[in-house]
């Protein structure tokens, strides 16, 4: 199986749940300001946006590039 997650997107959709938003607050504390990744889901992530704004309050950008039904794709940034 290819590695679900590079440098500039992290596909989700294959890992288990537990694992998910651990590995996209890793993710997200390694950018520098002004960079970003793209999140591949497989629903709507906005309950991870909602944890960012309480634990990352300020700091986030967040962009939707495509809204399901199937995939959803979500450019989170460093602001």
């Amino acid at each position: 199986m290819s590695d679900p997650t590079t440098a500039d997107r992290i596909d989700v959709r294959t890992l288990p749940p537990r694992e998910r938003h651990p590995l996209l607050f890793q993710r997200f504390d390694a950018l520098a300001s002004g960079e970003s990744f793209e999140l591949v889901n497989d629903h709507d992530p906005k309950p991870l946006y909602y944890q960012f704004q309480a634990e990352r309050p300020g700091r986030v950008a967040w962009t939707y590039l495509e809204e399901g039904p199937d995939v959803w794709r979500v450019r989170i940034g460093k602001a």
